[in-house]
Protein backbone atom coordinates (compact mmCIF):
# COMPACT_ATOMS: atom_id res chain seq x y z
CA UNK A 1 0.00 0.00 0.00
CA UNK A 2 2.77 2.08 0.75
CA UNK A 3 4.35 1.63 -2.94
CA UNK A 4 0.87 1.87 -4.74
CA UNK A 5 0.64 5.73 -2.85
CA UNK A 6 3.82 6.78 -3.81
CA UNK A 7 3.71 5.68 -7.24
CA UNK A 8 0.58 7.05 -8.33
CA UNK A 9 -0.99 10.43 -7.47
CA UNK A 10 -4.67 11.09 -6.24
CA UNK A 11 -5.94 11.78 -9.59
CA UNK A 12 -4.62 8.33 -10.75
CA UNK A 13 -5.56 6.39 -8.44
CA UNK A 14 -9.00 7.71 -9.06
CA UNK A 15 -8.75 6.88 -12.71
CA UNK A 16 -7.68 3.62 -11.46
CA UNK A 17 -10.82 3.00 -9.48
CA UNK A 18 -12.61 4.28 -12.05
CA UNK A 19 -11.27 1.94 -14.34
CA UNK A 20 -11.87 -1.15 -12.50
CA UNK A 21 -15.41 0.04 -11.80
CA UNK A 22 -16.25 0.45 -15.46
CA UNK A 23 -15.08 -3.08 -16.09
CA UNK A 24 -16.93 -4.22 -13.55
CA UNK A 25 -19.98 -2.89 -15.64
CA UNK A 26 -19.12 -3.15 -19.13
CA UNK A 27 -18.41 -6.94 -19.10
CA UNK A 28 -22.18 -7.14 -20.82
CA UNK A 29 -20.57 -5.98 -24.33
CA UNK A 30 -24.53 -5.81 -25.35
CA UNK A 31 -26.18 -4.29 -22.40
CA UNK A 32 -23.64 -1.65 -21.14
CA UNK A 33 -21.27 1.27 -22.66
CA UNK A 34 -18.70 1.25 -19.87
CA UNK A 35 -16.40 -0.86 -21.91
CA UNK A 36 -15.90 2.25 -23.45
CA UNK A 37 -15.02 4.14 -20.53
CA UNK A 38 -12.66 1.73 -19.24
CA UNK A 39 -10.88 1.54 -22.49
CA UNK A 40 -10.04 5.11 -22.26
CA UNK A 41 -9.33 5.11 -18.95
CA UNK A 42 -7.24 1.74 -19.18
CA UNK A 43 -4.82 3.55 -22.15
CA UNK A 44 -4.27 6.67 -20.25
CA UNK A 45 -2.78 4.43 -17.43
CA UNK A 46 -1.00 2.72 -19.71
CA UNK A 47 0.52 5.76 -21.77
CA UNK A 48 1.15 7.57 -17.97
CA UNK A 49 3.02 4.34 -16.88
CA UNK A 50 5.31 4.15 -20.30
CA UNK A 51 6.11 7.99 -20.28
CA UNK A 52 7.28 8.07 -16.58
CA UNK A 53 9.23 5.10 -17.64
CA UNK A 54 11.72 7.36 -19.83
CA UNK A 55 12.21 9.55 -16.74
CA UNK A 56 16.02 9.41 -16.21
CA UNK A 57 17.94 11.85 -13.74
CA UNK A 58 20.99 12.40 -11.31
CA UNK A 59 20.84 14.12 -8.29
CA UNK A 60 22.66 15.00 -5.24
CA UNK A 61 21.13 15.81 -2.23
CA UNK A 62 22.23 17.73 1.50
CA UNK A 63 20.55 17.56 4.53
CA UNK A 64 20.86 20.31 7.95
CA UNK A 65 18.57 18.20 9.91
CA UNK A 66 18.12 19.00 13.74
CA UNK A 67 19.59 16.61 16.23
CA UNK A 68 15.98 16.34 18.41
CA UNK A 69 12.72 16.23 18.01
CA UNK A 70 9.25 15.29 19.63
CA UNK A 71 6.62 12.34 19.19
CA UNK A 72 3.54 14.37 17.50
CA UNK A 73 5.29 17.27 16.87
CA UNK A 74 6.19 18.93 13.31
CA UNK A 75 9.56 19.95 13.02
CA UNK A 76 11.37 21.68 9.47
CA UNK A 77 14.71 21.12 8.04
CA UNK A 78 16.63 22.05 4.87
CA UNK A 79 17.64 19.87 2.17
CA UNK A 80 20.00 21.43 -0.93
CA UNK A 81 19.38 19.34 -4.33
CA UNK A 82 22.03 19.46 -7.21
CA UNK A 83 21.11 18.63 -10.89
CA UNK A 84 24.07 16.32 -11.80
CA UNK A 85 22.89 16.42 -15.48
CA UNK A 86 23.28 18.71 -18.35
CA UNK A 87 19.69 19.43 -18.75
CA UNK A 88 17.27 21.42 -16.89
CA UNK A 89 14.89 19.41 -14.58
CA UNK A 90 11.61 20.96 -14.18
CA UNK A 91 7.96 19.46 -12.42
CA UNK A 92 10.41 17.56 -9.74
CA UNK A 93 9.22 16.83 -6.04
CA UNK A 94 11.90 15.73 -3.30
CA UNK A 95 10.35 12.60 -0.81
CA UNK A 96 11.94 11.51 2.16
CA UNK A 97 13.22 7.41 2.19
CA UNK A 98 13.01 6.15 5.82
CA UNK A 99 14.54 3.27 7.43
CA UNK A 100 11.73 0.73 7.76
CA UNK A 101 10.01 0.50 11.36
CA UNK A 102 7.98 -2.48 10.77
CA UNK A 103 7.49 -5.50 13.49
CA UNK A 104 10.16 -8.46 12.87
CA UNK A 105 8.12 -11.71 12.76
CA UNK A 106 8.95 -12.47 16.31
CA UNK A 107 7.33 -9.85 17.44
CA UNK A 108 4.25 -10.25 15.10
CA UNK A 109 3.94 -13.82 16.66
CA UNK A 110 3.86 -12.16 20.00
CA UNK A 111 1.56 -10.17 19.76
CA UNK A 112 -0.91 -12.41 17.68
CA UNK A 113 -0.70 -14.94 20.94
CA UNK A 114 -2.05 -12.20 22.92
CA UNK A 115 -4.57 -13.20 25.44
CA UNK A 116 -7.67 -11.57 23.59
CA UNK A 117 -10.14 -11.88 20.18
CA UNK A 118 -8.24 -11.46 17.06
CA UNK A 119 -10.12 -8.35 16.13
CA UNK A 120 -8.75 -6.51 19.06
CA UNK A 121 -5.22 -7.72 18.58
CA UNK A 122 -5.09 -6.59 14.95
CA UNK A 123 -6.70 -3.78 16.30
CA UNK A 124 -4.04 -3.21 18.64
CA UNK A 125 -0.44 -3.52 16.06
CA UNK A 126 1.77 -1.08 15.87
CA UNK A 127 2.06 1.34 12.44
CA UNK A 128 5.03 0.29 10.76
CA UNK A 129 5.50 4.48 9.49
CA UNK A 130 7.61 6.33 11.63
CA UNK A 131 6.84 9.71 10.52
CA UNK A 132 5.03 11.88 8.51
CA UNK A 133 7.20 13.32 5.34
CA UNK A 134 5.15 15.45 3.14
CA UNK A 135 6.43 15.63 -0.20
CA UNK A 136 8.23 18.96 -1.23
CA UNK A 137 7.81 20.41 -4.77
CA UNK A 138 11.36 21.58 -6.31
CA UNK A 139 11.83 24.63 -8.07
CA UNK A 140 13.23 24.09 -11.75
CA UNK A 141 16.68 22.98 -12.00
CA UNK A 142 19.14 24.56 -14.02
CA UNK A 143 21.68 22.30 -15.66
CA UNK A 144 24.20 21.72 -13.09
CA UNK A 145 22.04 24.11 -10.58
CA UNK A 146 21.25 23.58 -7.18
CA UNK A 147 18.61 24.63 -4.54
CA UNK A 148 17.29 24.23 -1.59
CA UNK A 149 13.96 23.30 -0.21
CA UNK A 150 12.10 23.13 3.39
CA UNK A 151 11.17 19.52 4.43
CA UNK A 152 8.69 19.14 6.50
CA UNK A 153 8.30 15.74 8.89
CA UNK A 154 5.90 14.69 11.64
CA UNK A 155 7.82 11.64 13.70
CA UNK A 156 4.98 9.37 15.08
CA UNK A 157 6.87 7.25 17.50
CA UNK A 158 9.63 8.05 19.71
CA UNK A 159 13.62 6.79 19.14
CA UNK A 160 16.10 7.07 16.46
CA UNK A 161 13.92 8.33 12.87
CA UNK A 162 17.28 7.50 10.33
CA UNK A 163 16.67 9.11 7.10
CA UNK A 164 18.60 6.76 4.72
CA UNK A 165 18.32 8.31 1.38
CA UNK A 166 15.70 10.20 -0.61
CA UNK A 167 13.49 10.04 -3.80
CA UNK A 168 13.35 12.41 -6.49
CA UNK A 169 9.72 11.92 -8.65
CA UNK A 170 8.63 13.58 -11.57
CA UNK A 171 4.64 12.70 -12.57
CA UNK A 172 3.83 11.88 -16.32
CA UNK A 173 2.45 14.51 -18.34
CA UNK A 174 -1.48 13.25 -17.55
CA UNK A 175 -0.19 13.89 -13.80
CA UNK A 176 -1.16 10.69 -12.75
CA UNK A 177 1.92 8.07 -12.20
CA UNK A 178 4.88 9.25 -10.91
CA UNK A 179 8.72 8.24 -11.73
CA UNK A 180 11.41 7.93 -9.10
CA UNK A 181 14.80 8.59 -9.38
CA UNK A 182 17.00 7.24 -6.42
CA UNK A 183 19.14 9.55 -4.87
CA UNK A 184 21.59 8.27 -2.28
CA UNK A 185 22.84 10.18 0.43
CA UNK A 186 24.55 9.64 4.53
CA UNK A 187 22.14 8.82 6.39
CA UNK A 188 20.62 11.47 8.58
CA UNK A 189 19.59 10.22 12.13
CA UNK A 190 17.02 12.60 14.40
CA UNK A 191 16.76 11.15 17.70
CA UNK A 192 12.38 11.73 18.55
CA UNK A 193 11.91 12.21 22.23
CA UNK A 194 8.86 10.72 23.73
CA UNK A 195 5.39 12.78 23.96
CA UNK A 196 5.04 14.88 26.76
CA UNK A 197 1.62 16.07 29.10
CA UNK A 198 0.71 19.32 30.21
CA UNK A 199 1.89 18.86 33.93
CA UNK A 200 1.85 21.24 36.80
CA UNK A 201 4.26 21.33 38.97
CA UNK A 202 4.31 18.77 41.54
CA UNK A 203 5.16 19.25 44.54
CA UNK A 204 7.08 16.04 45.64
CA UNK A 205 7.46 14.90 49.59
CA UNK A 206 10.92 15.25 50.74
CA UNK A 207 13.57 16.43 52.87
CA UNK A 208 17.06 17.03 52.43
CA UNK A 209 19.13 13.94 53.01
CA UNK A 210 23.17 13.98 53.27
CA UNK A 211 24.89 12.71 49.75
CA UNK A 212 28.19 11.05 50.08
CA UNK A 213 30.38 12.84 47.70
CA UNK A 214 28.37 15.42 47.27
CA UNK A 215 31.13 18.06 45.93
CA UNK A 216 31.19 15.49 42.50
CA UNK A 217 27.44 16.08 42.41
CA UNK A 218 27.12 19.70 43.38
CA UNK A 219 25.96 22.83 41.43
CA UNK A 220 26.17 26.54 42.81
CA UNK A 221 22.83 26.13 44.13
CA UNK A 222 21.48 24.35 47.92
CA UNK A 223 23.54 23.62 50.89
CA UNK A 224 26.72 22.62 48.60
CA UNK A 225 29.80 21.15 49.93
CA UNK A 226 31.89 24.53 50.67
CA UNK A 227 35.60 24.90 51.34
CA UNK A 228 35.42 25.50 55.37
CA UNK A 229 39.09 25.33 56.60
CA UNK A 230 42.56 23.18 56.52
CA UNK A 231 44.40 20.60 58.57
CA UNK A 232 46.73 18.01 58.87
CA UNK A 233 46.48 14.65 57.17
CA UNK A 234 44.62 12.18 58.68
CA UNK A 235 44.61 8.37 58.08
CA UNK A 236 41.82 7.61 55.56
CA UNK A 237 41.72 10.88 53.73
CA UNK A 238 40.89 11.37 50.31
CA UNK A 239 44.05 12.03 48.01
CA UNK A 240 41.69 14.60 46.51
CA UNK A 241 41.69 16.49 49.25
CA UNK A 242 45.27 17.46 49.67
CA UNK A 243 45.99 21.09 49.31
CA UNK A 244 49.39 20.63 47.91
CA UNK A 245 50.34 24.19 48.01
CA UNK A 246 49.93 23.90 51.80
CA UNK A 247 51.75 21.06 51.37
CA UNK A 248 55.07 22.20 49.95
CA UNK A 249 55.18 24.97 52.26
CA UNK A 250 55.38 23.06 55.56
CA UNK A 251 56.63 20.11 54.32
CA UNK A 252 54.12 17.58 55.79
CA UNK A 253 50.18 16.71 54.04
CA UNK A 254 47.58 19.44 54.52
CA UNK A 255 43.92 18.36 53.71
CA UNK A 256 41.23 20.55 52.92
CA UNK A 257 38.24 20.72 55.05
CA UNK A 258 34.91 20.74 53.56
CA UNK A 259 30.78 21.41 54.84
CA UNK A 260 28.75 18.12 54.61
CA UNK A 261 26.73 18.43 51.49
CA UNK A 262 22.66 17.90 51.80
CA UNK A 263 19.86 18.63 49.24
CA UNK A 264 16.53 16.83 48.07
CA UNK A 265 16.93 13.62 45.83
CA UNK A 266 13.85 12.22 43.83
CA UNK A 267 13.62 8.67 42.27
CA UNK A 268 11.67 8.38 39.24
CA UNK A 269 10.92 4.69 38.85
CA UNK A 270 9.67 3.45 35.34
CA UNK A 271 8.08 -0.08 35.13
CA UNK A 272 9.88 -2.15 32.13
CA UNK A 273 7.66 -5.24 32.51
CA UNK A 274 5.24 -5.44 30.11
CA UNK A 275 4.30 -7.99 27.26
CA UNK A 276 5.16 -8.03 23.65
CA UNK A 277 1.24 -7.18 22.99
CA UNK A 278 0.94 -4.41 25.69
CA UNK A 279 3.56 -2.07 23.75
CA UNK A 280 0.70 0.49 23.50
CA UNK A 281 -0.28 0.82 27.31
CA UNK A 282 4.01 0.94 27.83
CA UNK A 283 4.36 3.99 25.47
CA UNK A 284 1.87 5.66 27.84
CA UNK A 285 3.97 4.88 30.55
CA UNK A 286 7.00 6.30 29.27
CA UNK A 287 5.09 9.49 28.23
CA UNK A 288 3.93 9.73 31.44
CA UNK A 289 7.71 9.69 32.81
CA UNK A 290 9.13 12.29 30.24
CA UNK A 291 6.38 14.40 31.33
CA UNK A 292 7.40 14.16 34.87
CA UNK A 293 11.42 14.37 34.01
CA UNK A 294 10.38 17.68 32.66
CA UNK A 295 8.03 18.87 35.11
CA UNK A 296 10.49 18.18 38.64
CA UNK A 297 12.63 20.93 39.21
CA UNK A 298 16.11 19.39 38.50
CA UNK A 299 18.24 22.34 39.32
CA UNK A 300 17.36 22.51 42.54
CA UNK A 301 17.46 18.86 43.47
CA UNK A 302 18.76 15.30 41.79
CA UNK A 303 16.52 13.41 39.58
CA UNK A 304 17.35 9.53 39.32
CA UNK A 305 15.84 7.87 36.77
CA UNK A 306 15.45 4.11 37.10
CA UNK A 307 14.09 1.19 35.04
CA UNK A 308 15.26 -2.18 34.32
CA UNK A 309 16.37 -2.86 29.93
CA UNK A 310 19.01 -5.50 29.11
CA UNK A 311 20.28 -4.49 32.90
CA UNK A 312 19.50 -2.37 35.42
CA UNK A 313 19.73 1.22 34.94
CA UNK A 314 19.62 4.76 36.74
CA UNK A 315 20.82 8.06 35.62
CA UNK A 316 20.74 10.82 37.25
CA UNK A 317 20.18 15.03 36.42
CA UNK A 318 20.41 17.96 38.29
CA UNK A 319 22.73 20.14 40.08
CA UNK A 320 25.22 20.14 37.37
CA UNK A 321 24.77 16.39 36.58
CA UNK A 322 23.19 16.49 33.49
CA UNK A 323 20.07 18.34 31.70
CA UNK A 324 16.49 17.31 31.09
CA UNK A 325 17.17 16.88 27.66
CA UNK A 326 20.02 14.01 28.37
CA UNK A 327 16.77 12.14 30.06
CA UNK A 328 14.51 12.37 27.75
CA UNK A 329 17.33 10.88 25.23
CA UNK A 330 17.15 8.05 27.45
CA UNK A 331 13.44 7.42 27.68
CA UNK A 332 13.80 7.91 23.54
CA UNK A 333 15.70 4.78 23.68
CA UNK A 334 14.47 2.62 26.57
CA UNK A 335 12.68 -0.75 25.38
CA UNK A 336 10.59 -3.16 27.00
CA UNK A 337 12.32 -6.13 29.55
CA UNK A 338 10.57 -9.23 28.67
CA UNK A 339 13.23 -11.84 29.74
CA UNK A 340 13.85 -10.57 33.26
CA UNK A 341 11.88 -10.79 36.18
CA UNK A 342 10.31 -7.87 38.17
CA UNK A 343 12.56 -8.00 40.93
CA UNK A 344 15.05 -7.03 39.47
CA UNK A 345 13.70 -3.58 39.44
CA UNK A 346 13.03 -3.79 43.06
CA UNK A 347 16.60 -4.83 43.43
CA UNK A 348 17.77 -1.82 42.05
CA UNK A 349 15.63 0.63 43.64
CA UNK A 350 15.99 -0.68 47.22
CA UNK A 351 20.29 0.12 46.05
CA UNK A 352 19.72 3.56 45.65
CA UNK A 353 17.23 4.80 48.76
CA UNK A 354 19.26 5.76 50.91
CA UNK A 355 20.06 8.98 49.62
CA UNK A 356 16.68 9.33 48.33
CA UNK A 357 14.46 11.96 49.03
CA UNK A 358 11.28 10.57 47.49
CA UNK A 359 9.64 8.76 44.54
CA UNK A 360 7.40 8.71 42.28
CA UNK A 361 6.39 5.21 40.25
CA UNK A 362 5.16 4.51 37.21
CA UNK A 363 3.62 1.00 36.94
CA UNK A 364 2.13 -1.14 33.99
CA UNK A 365 0.48 -3.34 36.47
CA UNK A 366 -0.99 -3.45 40.18
CA UNK A 367 0.04 -7.18 40.97
CA UNK A 368 1.65 -8.66 43.68
CA UNK A 369 5.46 -8.15 42.88
CA UNK A 370 4.86 -4.24 42.27
CA UNK A 371 2.40 -3.64 45.58
CA UNK A 372 5.57 -5.56 47.48
CA UNK A 373 7.89 -2.97 45.63
CA UNK A 374 5.62 -0.36 47.11
CA UNK A 375 5.02 -1.78 50.79
CA UNK A 376 8.54 -2.23 50.98
CA UNK A 377 8.96 1.22 50.05
CA UNK A 378 6.56 2.91 52.72
CA UNK A 379 8.37 0.39 55.64
CA UNK A 380 11.62 2.70 55.27
CA UNK A 381 9.81 5.39 55.36
CA UNK A 382 9.85 6.50 51.49
CA UNK A 383 7.27 9.75 50.47
CA UNK A 384 5.21 8.17 47.58
CA UNK A 385 3.43 9.02 44.55
CA UNK A 386 2.06 6.11 42.57
CA UNK A 387 0.64 5.70 39.47
CA UNK A 388 -1.31 2.75 37.69
CA UNK A 389 -1.51 2.56 33.79
CA UNK A 390 -4.63 0.83 33.08
CA UNK A 391 -6.07 -0.07 29.39
CA UNK A 392 -9.85 1.31 28.82
CA UNK A 393 -12.90 -0.91 30.67
CA UNK A 394 -10.23 -2.62 33.38
CA UNK A 395 -11.79 -3.00 36.76
CA UNK A 396 -11.78 -0.52 39.45
CA UNK A 397 -8.00 -1.47 41.71
CA UNK A 398 -7.53 -1.29 45.09
CA UNK A 399 -5.17 1.15 46.73
CA UNK A 400 -3.75 -2.01 48.25
CA UNK A 401 -0.72 -0.64 50.93
CA UNK A 402 -1.47 2.64 49.33
CA UNK A 403 -4.82 2.81 51.12
CA UNK A 404 -3.70 4.92 53.74
CA UNK A 405 -2.79 7.67 51.40
CA UNK A 406 -5.15 8.05 48.86
CA UNK A 407 -3.76 11.16 47.45
CA UNK A 408 -0.69 9.77 46.28
CA UNK A 409 -2.72 6.58 44.27
CA UNK A 410 -3.20 7.39 41.02
CA UNK A 411 -5.22 4.77 38.35
CA UNK A 412 -4.35 6.35 35.12
CA UNK A 413 -6.92 4.87 31.60
CA UNK A 414 -5.55 4.86 28.69
CA UNK A 415 -6.70 7.22 26.25
CA UNK A 416 -7.49 9.67 29.43
CA UNK A 417 -3.80 10.01 30.50
CA UNK A 418 -3.48 14.04 30.09
CA UNK A 419 -6.74 14.52 31.88
CA UNK A 420 -5.52 12.22 34.64
CA UNK A 421 -1.99 14.31 34.96
CA UNK A 422 -3.83 17.44 35.35
CA UNK A 423 -5.59 16.20 38.47
CA UNK A 424 -2.48 15.53 40.33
Amino acid sequence: MYRFQRRFTRAGILVMCSALLAAGLGVDLDQSLAYQLFSLLFVLLLVALVSAAWFRGRFEIHRNVPRLASAGQELAYSVRVQNLTRKPQPGLTLLEDIADGRLTLEQFKAISNAPANRSFRQARLPSGRRAVVAPQDIPALPAGGSTTVSMRVRPLRRGPLRLVGATIARTDPFGLVRAFAKVPSTPDTIIVLPRRYPLRPVALPGTLKYQQGGVALASSVGESEEFVSLREYRRGDPMRHIHWKSWARVGKPIIKEFQDEFFVRHALILDTFARAYEHDLFEEAVSVAASFACTIGTQESLLDLMFVGPQAFCFTSGRGLGQTEQLLEVLAAVEMCTDKRFNTLETLVLQHMSGVSGCVCILLAWDEPRQKLVQMLRAIGMPLLVLVLVKPGSEPLEAGPMAGEPSAFHVVEMGKVGEALQRL
